[in-house]
């Protein structure tokens, strides 16, 4: 590993942590965002009523019902990854959170079970959720603690930057089963093939990462016998109280961020935009390539900069666009949308310049799993998980199509107060 912060050639070990955390986040997100580009259809097939908000509601509660558990999620597999090693853990996370994905593809429907359809549909977002408060922070601390020094901000953007591609795979999967087997075969029963390909997908990963071994930062750490009698919850909460509340809000942006966009403007543009689905996936997919492509870009910039500079600068450009760009995403004009949503990309990836590196590296090795775990799965429940069921009451209650912009513009605010107020750090040059 690159000790002195120089360029080195990344050895074979550390591509394959690259491509193992990669693809573990590319499932997991594959998982999420999937249930958000289906909300329409699982609404009519576990949430029946006859008012389409409210069922549509329904779905989106269960949707943050899998973020309400990350936390808990994040503090059983953070203390067990402290102390018995990342890879373990990350390999049970994948399993769990491809399996029960897999597992909604196979529920039987309200109208064959009734209540207990949407009962099964909340126990395995559930379980989804559970295993991802491990899975969403394990894969970027594996990587990190094997990143070349000089490059840890493009290595975890990197890393990242496959939480976006679900998006454009899940949407082209859904507009090409549609065209293949027509609208009303796939609203019936063909919604099904795409949870089902959670299982492959998670074995292949699990292949990638069975070829991975822990970093020396952390071998080091658990030989510590001091440190392996320790408890990792405990120092977590006794070490790093400030940090962990600075990660919950700076993360929580993020989140809410990222999830408007991944999670709800499909449907968003679709109920109150006026487009069809396939142009509502089509204007996402855009987005989503975007994203993709810019966040190992800000992450380098990150490392030339720092993590603050990028955390300011991206807080500012989502007070101040936010609005604009969803008024454009509900204009009712295709280009606009995609206008509007790539417009969108561009804090949420500077503000990921900063962030994604920041939150794993405030914290020490000898506690980093836990204390991420806690803090980012808290803020992803308080501001993920209920972005887009916030986002469809507000445009119900308020009558104002743009109303879900006012909120991210709002909590883009309070996040710079916090981080100008509570003195958050530069961490680039932070040791492992």
């Amino acid at each position: 590993m690159d000790v002195n912060g120089k360029s080195q050639p990344a050895t074979p070990l550390q591509r394959r942590v690259l491509a193992g955390g990669a693809i573990g986040q590319f499932i997991e997100f594959y998982d999420f965002t999937l249930y958000g580009l289906s909300a329409v259809v699982l609404a009519h097939h576990f949430f029946p009523s006859s008012n389409d908000l409210t069922g549509l509601l329904a779905t989106f509660a269960t949707f943050a019902a899998a973020f309400v558990i990350r936390p808990l999620g994040g503090l059983f597999f953070g203390a067990l990854g402290d102390r018995v090693g990342r890879k373990n853990v990350l390999f049970v996370t994948l399993l769990t959170i491809g399996g029960a994905t897999a597992l909604i593809g196979l529920l039987p429907t309200y109208e064959q079970i009734g209540v207990a359809a949407p009962i099964l549909l909340v126990l395995c977002r559930l379980l989804q959720g559970f295993s991802a408060g491990g899975e969403s922070v394990g894969a970027p601390t594996f990587t990190y603690e094997h990143a070349p020094t000089a490059h840890r901000g493009k290595w975890l953007n990197t890393t990242i930057a496959a939480t976006a591609l679900p998006s454009v795979f899940g949407g082209a999967l859904i507009l090409g089963l549609t065209a293949a087997m027509g609208s009303d075969a796939f609203e019936s029963w063909g919604w099904r093939i795409p949870f089902l390909l959670a299982a492959p997908l998670a074995v292949f990963g699990l292949w990638i990462r069975l070829r991975t071994e822990e970093s020396d930062a952390f071998k080091e750490t658990l030989a510590n016998v001091e440190h392996h009698e320790s408890s990792p919850i405990r120092e977590a909460f006794r070490e790093n109280g400030l940090r962990m509340v600075q990660v919950v809000f700076v993360m929580g942006l993020t989140a809410m961020g990222f999830y408007f966009l991944s999670g709800y403007f499909v449907t968003y543009v679709k109920t109150t935009g006026g487009l069809s689905q396939q142009q509502s996936l089509i204007a996402n997919a855009a987005a989503m390539s975007l994203y993709t492509l810019m966040l190992p870009l800000t992450g380098m910039l990150g490392d030339r900069f720092g993590r603050r500079p990028m955390l300011i600068a991206g807080t500012i450009s989502i007070a101040i666009l936010a609005v604009p760009c969803f008024a454009m995403v509900t204009s009712g004009s295709l280009a606009m949308a995609i206008a509007g949503q790539m417009l969108f990309v561009i804090p949420l990836t500077i503000y990921g310049g900063g962030c994604y590196t920041f939150f794993v590296e405030a914290f020490t090795t000898r506690t980093r799993f836990t204390s991420a775990a806690i803090s980012y799965n808290t803020g992803y429940a308080l501001f993920g998980g209920t972005a887009p069921f916030v986002g469809t009451w507000l445009v119900g209650s308020t009558g104002f199509d743009a109303a879900p912009g006012v909120y991210m513009a709002i909590a883009a605010a309070v996040v710079l107060a916090v981080i100008v107020a509570t003195r958050v750090p530069e961490t680039r040059h932070a040791a492992l």
